[in-house]
């Protein structure tokens, strides 16, 4: 069991609030124009990068919601009796957003990945949220200067989004967004990264066989290995190592000296 207080896993605040009640916060926030509502994933080889990379730690921490994205999270934490959420992927947070806002009407900003990929993603969400509008842009690869900072965030401003959807990948994209929310005035963001290329069908989900027996993490393997490889075979054994660490052996010595 975790200490008294704690909660998530590694340190990381990872939410235990249903795809519903995330979905209402976000409309809410949409409604109020409040301060951003943002949405991040956490999976093993997030959370492991999370324990050397300070940034990227403190973005995830400032988040409205992190959610257990791989069944690696959920798994865990039932072992550990961590405090974690059901598992909510980034596709069906952005889909329940979209419906949502569909219903209501409103604007969304895409910022991320190829010109390609966001093309096939204005032509898909144009057929299937027809009440949304639609903006897109792919930032510079690489280092952005302060010309191209300025660039993105005057174009989310001209545009007016409800919701920015940010694809560019973690830890980046949750470390951007932690940087430049206050200045970009939009209700929800969502780091939601491969969502853009499932979403645009560029790169496709694991049949419903793999996700019913928590394999998906296989199939995104043997389809893109050298992309995944070191997260899969590296960070995977590494996250669990860390949890047994510090929710089991810790808190096993933490009881033997009370």
């Amino acid at each position: 069991m975790t200490r008294s207080g704690e909660t998530g896993l590694l340190g990381i605040r990872v939410g235990v609030a249903d795809l519903q009640t995330l979905v209402d916060a976000s409309m809410a926030s949409i409604e109020a124009r409040q301060v951003p509502f943002t949405f991040a994933c956490a999976n093993p080889h997030s959370l492991v990068v999370a324990q050397s990379d300070a940034e990227f730690r403190t973005a995830l921490d400032g988040c409205s919601a992190v959610v257990a994205d791989g069944v690696g999270l959920t798994m865990a934490s039932r072992l550990v009796g961590a405090n974690v959420g059901p598992r909510i992927t980034g596709t069906d947070y952005f889909l329940g957003v979209m419906s949502q806002l569909d219903r209501r009407g409103g604007r969304v900003f895409f910022l991320g990945s190829t010109d390609h990929v966001l093309k096939r993603i204005v032509a898909k969400a144009g057929r299937q949220f027809p009440n949304v509008h639609i903006t897109v842009l792919s930032p510079p690869y690489g280092a952005w200067s302060e010309a191209d900072t300025r660039s993105v965030l005057d174009a989310i401003e001209a545009a007016r989004p409800d919701v920015l959807w940010v694809g560019m990948t973690a830890p980046k994209q949750e470390k951007w967004v932690h940087r430049y929310a206050p200045q970009v005035a939009v209700p929800v963001i969502g780091s939601v990264g491969a969502v853009f290329d499932y979403y645009a069908e560029t790169v496709h989900r694991a049949p419903e066989w793999y996700c019913r027996h928590g394999l998906e993490w296989l199939y995104r393997l043997l389809h893109e290995p050298k992309r995944l490889w070191r997260r899969t075979l590296i960070s995977t054994p590494a996250f669990l190592w860390l949890v047994m660490r510090r929710h089991v052996f810790a808190m096993n010595v933490f009881a033997a000296r009370e």
